[in-house]
């Protein structure tokens, strides 16, 4: 009697085995799988992204020109940083350049996805001519933008002087000017990528909240105030953050708008990157800027996650 309530037993378990070992299999196939696709992007990520900037880490303790072997200088190119004037202008620049560039780009982005979101005839056209720029030839974009801002024959000073101002800015040939120029341009031409991603912010939105704050009596700008700025939380975070880190390594539309002047009022630190390192051949404290600006959007980043979290849990 005993055997024959033992076999059965033993027979289930048998296969209960069986098929955990066939689960452990597939599983270890659907791993080996899906590595296989993260491979090739790992791998790339790993030689052009991380040994880099591992490399610039330690190549910023070192005075090194690329030719000779590193000689180890341990804090010495941090040191220099705080007297450096060029680098303590090119921070300030940079920082200018972002606080300008990040709203601008945002309150321009927003207000096309809120006018483009509509159901209004050629809606599609719009928005494909809105982010035609975003996918032009920066070199293209910032020469035809020269030309706009011309002092003697650009439209924009024609325009200005129709309005009644006799003397229009110098833009890119004046110091105060310059860098708002590039702000304008580089808004100008951000502003249609950020856009499509607020409209798929505004239409994952749903409906119905905007339905019951119109039958509460809401007006539109309660109901953007109630409905549409914490629908977008998300997205605006997101839109932050990548606006926040492509203000900071800012360095083709200056170098072909204004190559860092006039003077050096539109130097960026990226650019006093590629001068120092590639030009001068310091490899050494061009790493040390490298660490500075790493850092510098480390804080920002990790700060604007801090605040964002901070806010949902209020």
């Amino acid at each position: 009697m005993a055997d024959l309530t033992t076999a059965p037993r033993t027979g289930a378990a048998a296969a209960n085995a069986s098929s955990a070992s066939r689960r452990g299999a597939r599983r270890r196939r659907d791993t080996l799988i899906g590595w296989s696709f993260i491979l090739p992007n790992f791998l790339g990520f790993v030689l052009i992204t991380l040994v880099p900037v591992l490399a610039a880490f330690a190549v910023a303790f070192t005075n090194w020109d690329s030719y000779n072997t590193p000689d180890w200088v341990g804090l010495k190119n941090f040191r220099r940083l705080l007297h450096d004037d060029s680098t303590k202008i090119a921070l300030r620049n940079t920082l200018y350049y972002a606080a300008g560039h990040v709203p601008l780009t945002i309150l321009a982005s927003l207000g096309l996805a809120l006018l483009l979101n509509r159901k209004i005839p050629g809606a599609s056209f719009f928005r494909a001519a809105a982010f035609f720029p975003y996918i032009t030839s920066l070199v293209a974009v910032a020469l035809v933008w020269n030309m706009l801002f011309n002092p003697e024959s650009g439209p924009v000073n024609q325009l200005l002087h129709w309005f009644g101002v006799a003397h229009g800015p110098g833009w890119t040939n004046s110091t105060d000017w310059a860098m708002p120029a590039v702000i304008i341009t580089s808004a100008w031409r951000d502003m249609g990528y950020y856009m499509i991603l607020f409209l798929a912010g505004l239409q994952a939105i749903p409906k119905e909240q905007y339905e019951a704050a119109e039958m509460d009596g809401a007006r539109a700008w309660q109901r953007f105030r109630a409905v549409t700025l914490p629908g977008l939380r998300p997205t605006t975070f997101l839109v932050l953050i990548l606006l926040t880190v492509q203000s900071f390594k800012v360095f083709d539309l200056i170098v072909v708008m204004t190559a860092g002047g006039p003077g050096r009022a539109t130097s960026v630190l990226s650019q006093r990157i590629y001068q120092t390192g590639i030009v001068d051949g310091e490899f050494g404290y061009a790493s040390a800027i490298s660490v500075l600006l790493f850092a510098l959007v480390l804080v920002l980043t990790l700060t604007q996650f801090w605040l964002n979290k901070r806010r949902e849990r209020a």
